[in-house]
């Protein structure tokens, strides 16, 4: 009876033990779930999968084999689900669709093709140069608006101790005095003394303010109206229709190189872009062209979006039957364009953030100095 008690006992601590390692389990996939895929570990990934497909290796081993070399554990969990499907009869394109937000529609698109065509290698390193060249534009972009963020980042610091500690020490002796205090005086005192007497329900409106300010930004009309405001801007304007013209004419050429059909290729693209009003539109020309309409003169329909060079260079593509190597060129003009214009953003933007500090900090000296001369007056 002892033996046969130790032995139930010890299949209910199996149990149990499988059991907190299943939700243990549960628990890791769940979390690894918020973990950021970085871009450099998809084009290792795409780079080399393309490299040993050439060289004769299976796809299901070629996907086990890079999960073992890749050192984000949500990606690698990923890549072995992707090889055991694969390796079950599923196609490489079905056992992506299920990581869709990790790798896009693109992505998915392309190598559905790719399968298609017997051409998955050369799509894999279409998609290695497309992936590529996307991360640079992207890291060049960012890197030139972090030293203006910096700035201003800076600014408002500096901005907030001088309204908490500085200014009520220097305008408390105006207060003091029974003197008239000239308009500017009185609304850098009131601020400072709504800031400082309030702080808590100054805090609290300053944070509501920024999440609701996050969450108009999330919803549609907030995107339309702020994107629509970035599209006049004199500065930012030029830089986002060059950034969206880039990632549509590569986007597209890209599409177009693997056979996909142009409406899809426009459909696939529109989702791929970021801006709301170049998506809209190139939506809307994918069903002007279904109904038989010139790509050319479709997107002539969009004057402020696309620029009279990229409508007759897809002119010249359309005619030529070289669409997709003329998508490419203009991509590359476009890129470098942005190159450019990445390189001198600092120098453009330096002055203006430091007219914007002068403004601010001639405004605070005039109201800090102005009452001086009426408090001499009255003496």
């Amino acid at each position: 009876m002892v033996v046969n008690f130790s032995q139930e006992e010890k299949k209910q601590n199996d149990t149990q033990e499988k059991d907190a390692k299943t939700i243990l389990e549960k628990i890791d996939t769940f979390l690894l779930k918020f973990t950021r895929i970085p871009l450099k570990e998809k084009l290792f990934f795409v780079r080399h999968l393309g490299l040993m497909l050439k060289s004769g290796i299976s796809l299901s081993t070629a996907l086990q084999t890079l999960a073992k070399q890749t050192d984000n554990k949500y990606f690698q969990k990923i890549l072995v689900d992707i090889g055991t499907k694969v390796e079950k009869g599923s196609t490489f394109a079905d056992s992506l669709k299920q990581y869709q937000k990790i790798f896009g529609e693109l992505f998915i698109n392309m190598v559905e093709a790719g399968e298609l065509s017997g051409k998955l290698e050369d799509v894999l390193n279409e998609l290695y140069i497309q992936m590529k060249k996307e991360h640079s534009l992207i890291s060049k972009v960012k890197g030139a608006l972090t030293y203006p963020a910096v700035i201003v980042l800076a600014m408002i610091g500096i901005g907030t101790f001088m309204i908490l500690v500085i200014i009520p020490r220097i305008t408390s002796m105006f207060t003091e005095m029974n003197v008239e205090l000239p308009l500017p005086t009185k609304i850098l005192i009131g601020i400072s003394g709504a800031i400082v007497n309030h702080g808590v329900v100054s805090g609290i409106i300053t944070i509501f303010f920024i999440a609701f300010l996050i969450w108009g930004l999330k919803t549609y009309r907030g995107k339309y109206i702020f994107q629509s405001a970035l599209l006049v801007l004199p500065i930012i304007s030029p830089i986002i229709k060059k950034i969206n013209l880039a990632r549509f004419a590569r986007n597209i050429s890209s599409l177009l190189k693997t056979d996909i059909m142009i409406i899809r290729a426009f459909q696939i693209t529109a989702n791929v872009l970021g801006n709301i009003h170049y998506r809209n539109a190139l939506l809307a020309m994918a069903q002007e062209i279904k109904k038989g309409g010139k790509i050319s003169e479709v997107v002539s329909n969009y004057p402020k979006l696309f620029t009279p060079v990229v409508t007759s260079m897809i002119a010249v593509g359309e005619e030529t039957g070289e669409l997709d190597n003329i998508l490419i060129e203009l991509a590359e003009f476009y890129e470098e364009e942005v190159d450019q214009i990445m390189e001198n953003l600092p120098s453009i933007i330096e002055p203006l953030l430091i007219l914007f500090l002068g403004l601010g900090v001639g405004g605070v000296a005039v109201a800090i100095i102005m009452p001086m001369y009426s408090i001499t007056n009255a003496i």
